[in-house]
């Protein structure tokens, strides 16, 4: 993944670790104090939180730990590649796209960032300018040609 996405995570378990664990936990004690646990919908709530809120702390240890960060603005960008953005046209509906191949917890399609496990970024990875490549969607496939592959930098 990027830096960028790196401290993204980060950042975000550091504000569930800072911030909503203690908040979870002082939510338990103010509902523990409303008295018999079987009946209180509060305290169970707030331990369902709770759980949820430890097993994101937990994934987004687990990612930190494993991750590796990586610097696309490094590569030559003269073919499709992690951290690539390209222009692609549809062949059939002459629509152009702006995607950018970056790492799986980093993406988001509203941004055009896609992931690089997706089926669209394993059809363009390896190719360059001019060529056509067939993505299988689900309700079919698709055929688009590359435009253009360049590196920029991202708002992850």
């Amino acid at each position: 993944m990027t830096k960028a996405g790196h401290e993204k995570l980060y950042k975000e378990l550091e504000y569930l670790k800072t911030i909503e664990r203690p908040n979870v936990v002082k939510e338990i004690d103010i509902a523990r104090s409303h008295g018999d646990l079987k009946e209180n919908a509060e305290y169970h709530a707030a331990r369902e939180k709770q759980s949820f809120l430890e097993g994101r702390i937990a994934e987004l240890s687990e990612i930190l730990a494993t991750s590796q960060i990586v610097n696309p603005a490094e590569f030559k960008h003269d073919k499709v590649r992690f951290g690539s953005t390209v222009i692609i046209l549809d062949v059939k509906t002459e629509e152009e796209k702006k995607l950018s191949i970056v790492g799986d917890y980093e993406s988001n399609l509203e941004k055009g960032y896609i992931s690089l496990s997706s089926p669209m970024a394993k059809a363009l990875i390896g190719k360059e300018e001019g060529d056509e490549c067939i993505v299988k969607l689900p309700n079919g496939s698709a055929t688009y040609e590359i435009l253009e592959v360049f590196y920029e930098e991202l708002d992850i």
